[in-house]
């Protein structure tokens, strides 16, 4: 497909999407919303696509809603239709069948900050700067961060993010395991790839069922999350990459997986 917002292309089983609205640092619109979704549906389906990494051209991911696009002439309706393209945005990354990597190479505030806290790993530039200045200007969060925010680091420092609204660098972002790598600016996107790529090279089965069970743990009981592991373990056990992967071993050779 053709995308004007985005660039998207697939090498070595990871699927690239790049923000692409350099000069307004990424800011998000309803068209980058609806071109983003079409990207991910584009990735989940092909099956040359492990894992799907997201980044922004120029110097920042993205900086939240372009108000500058958002200014005049909005109905009431429309400004409801481009906030939920966010939220369904999110939800999507939070449910896709592939894992997600937010590679945050600058900015990420505010619905650029959500995007990337919905994807599965959340890498940084050590110059990088990520944080929700929502309440600070009147505005409210979306992108279920009211949700996944104090599941990742607690509610205690949610409350402070969210009301302080500060932005915090990569070093912070993982010590408060908010993020879980930050890498030098120099060279940051081949360290995503890199990062990404050695995702791609695990069992696509497994981790679908992985991401699924690890989303929703939180919400079930023991023997559900038991069950559902169960279920899980006899279902991999069925497939051509579980040989492989038993094969591998005793042949003390790394696993080919193919997602069958």
């Amino acid at each position: 497909m053709s995308y004007e917002t985005i660039l998207f292309e697939v090498v070595d089983g990871v699927a690239e999407i790049r923000f692409n609205r350099p000069h307004r640092l990424n800011a998000v619109t309803d068209q980058l919303y609806t071109e983003f979704n079409d990207a991910l549906s584009e990735a989940e389906a092909d099956r040359n696509s492990r894992v799907v990494m997201i980044t922004g051209e120029g110097r920042a991911f993205c900086v939240g809603a372009d108000l500058k696009a958002h200014k005049a002439g909005r109905t009431a309706f429309d400004r409801r239709q481009y906030l939920q393209g966010e939220q369904i945005v999110c939800k999507r990354l939070l449910e896709l069948k592939k894992p997600v990597v937010a590679a945050v190479n600058g900015y990420a505030l505010g619905a650029g900050a959500e995007l990337a806290l919905a994807s599965d790993f959340l890498l940084m530039a050590d110059n990088a700067q990520i944080g929700l200045p929502e309440v600070s200007i009147g505005n409210f969060l979306g992108g279920g961060v009211t949700w996944l925010l104090p599941r990742l680091v607690g509610l205690a420092k949610a409350r402070e993010l969210v009301f302080l609204g500060e932005r915090i660098g990569g070093d912070e972002a993982v010590r408060i395991g908010l993020a879980n790598r930050v890498f030098p600016a120099d060279g940051f996107i081949d360290a995503a790839r890199e990062f990404a790529l050695r995702i791609a090279s695990k069992a696509p089965f497994s981790m679908q069922l992985a991401k699924e069970q690890l989303n929703r743990a939180a919400e079930r009981t023991l023997d559900a999350c038991l069950t559902a592991e169960l279920e899980g373990m006899m279902f991999v056990g069925t497939t051509r990459d579980w040989q492989e992967g038993i094969d591998a071993f005793a042949e003390k050779r790394t696993p080919v997986f193919k997602g069958e």
